[in-house]
């Protein structure tokens, strides 16, 4: 599976972890865990919501290289 996101890499930047960015959406741990593993990925609506928590744009937590490659 692609790993289609950095979350990951933008949390700690900002030296941030899972915890911060699940009580900032209101959401569980875990499934933030699976959106920082690419377990999983968020829908759009949540990658708009984790870009304007960690004050990001959406671009910048998105793997578009990778993406690519999978076409």
């Amino acid at each position: 599976m692609a790993k289609l996101n950095r979350i990951r890499i933008v949390l700690a930047e900002h030296d941030l972890n899972n915890k911060w960015l699940a009580d900032k959406l209101g959401k569980d741990q875990a499934t933030i865990s699976k959106w920082v593993t690419n377990t999983t990925q968020p829908s759009l609506e949540a990658l708009i919501a984790i870009a304007n928590a960690l004050e990001v744009s959406v671009q910048e937590l998105v793997r578009q290289e990778e993406f690519n490659q999978e076409k």
